[in-house]
């Protein structure tokens, strides 16, 4: 067995599989606080051997993290690989999945660009070609737009107080979990990382929006945010976003919103409730929302929708996305309020305005 170092603590990640994680889906037990930040700590220096680290993430996939095991991998994250930059504005944090989309339009820079013309700055993160999909994100549709993403994070906290959207690139402000790339590519599957690295909040938001697959995952990712003692935020909202993406759906989308004070929140102070399209007089169905080229022609959705120059699906989708960033930092009181401030910030040119600040930052 390998032996504890000075460096470290007396957790290898060979004694974790031996000993705590590694014995089987039902039989293996959960981590400490301590454990769980000694084995990021090592991951992140590179000390594990790869063999040993694959088994480690799949384990831990077959298990299940606690939120306990989860803030501690994001605090070590924060500690030891996020470069903070925060700007004098205090954006809404979106930490979309890393790893992309396939089928339907990212919204989330048209939504944001809105949000900011609104008066709520927008911060958005991601990667390049994260594994397991590498598909689109945030990057690839700003990209084609023509915007600056390989920033550094100070020029990142810039942008959010010149523009009031700004986008912080992975390998610039998170260079030890992007370090992880090859081994992340080599397992085939997805695991932890890619959970925490949509918490990285390098912009020390006070808000977070981020997605989920189901409620009870939400749920697991406000008590990771609770039980973090490196995450700023104090406020979220996640839901149950297209494709896993931080984009509402069309039809209903559950929602979980932290902290309530509604007398239907449950003990942890989260409140669950659902977003219907059809109640803000949007006849919207999924296939509505699907393109071809998803980078391309999200940028050229963006470009027209922020501009006023549709009334579709798409408008309407990016419209309830941006009234969702405006509520979520709570400068309106109800989506319907948020609707308002979206559709003002289109129509009067503020938002076409902020899109083009943005490209030639």
């Amino acid at each position: 067995m390998s032996q504890a170092t000075s460096e470290y603590g007396e957790w290898p990640l060979k004694r974790l599989m031996t000993e705590v994680v590694g014995s089987g889906h039902k039989s293996a037990e959960d981590m400490s606080r301590e454990q769980a930040r000694e084995a990021f700590q090592r991951i992140l220096d590179g000390e594990p051997d790869e063999t040993t680290l694959g088994a480690f993430w799949l384990a831990n996939r077959w298990k299940r993290n606690t939120p306990e095991e989860l803030a501690a991998f994001v605090d070590v994250m924060r500690e030891e690989s996020v470069e903070v930059a925060a700007p004098s504005a205090d954006p809404v944090d979106c930490g979309a999945n890393y790893d992309g989309k396939h089928t339907s339009a990212i919204l989330g820079v048209a939504a944001g660009v809105v949000a900011a013309a609104a008066g709520t700055p927008v911060v958005v993160h991601s990667g390049d070609r994260v594994p397991t999909q590498k598909l689109d994100a945030y990057k690839h549709v700003l990209d084609e737009l023509g915007a600056t993403t390989d920033l550094s994070p100070g020029e990142s906290a810039d942008l959010v107080d010149d523009v009031g959207f700004g986008f912080y690139y992975q390998p610039e402000f998170n260079p030890g979990v992007d370090d992880l790339f090859d081994r992340r590519d080599m397992m085939g599957v997805r695991t932890y990382i890619n959970t925490v690295e949509t918490l990285a909040n390098p912009a020390d938001a006070s808000v977070h929006l981020g997605s989920f697959y189901h409620l009870a995952f939400a749920k697991r990712m406000v008590k990771t945010l609770t039980k973090s003692q490196r995450n700023p935020a104090d406020r979220a909202l996640f839901f149950q976003g297209m494709e896993g993406y931080d984009d509402i759906r069309p039809g209903a989308t559950v929602v979980a919103e932290w902290p309530s004070d509604d007398a239907e929140a449950d003990e942890d102070g989260i409140l669950d409730y659902e977003i219907r399209t059809s109640e803000y007089g949007m006849d919207i169905q999924g296939e509505d929302l699907e393109v071809e080229d998803v980078a391309g022609d999200s940028a050229t959705i963006t470009e027209e929708v922020v501009a006023g120059d549709r009334e579709d699906a798409f408008a309407d989708a990016v419209e309830l996305n941006a009234a969702l960033r405006i509520y979520a930092r709570e400068d309106v009181s109800s989506l319907d309020d948020g609707l308002a401030e979206a559709r003002a910030a289109i129509g009067d040119g503020s938002a076409a305005a902020v899109l083009e600040d943005l490209r030639s930052y």
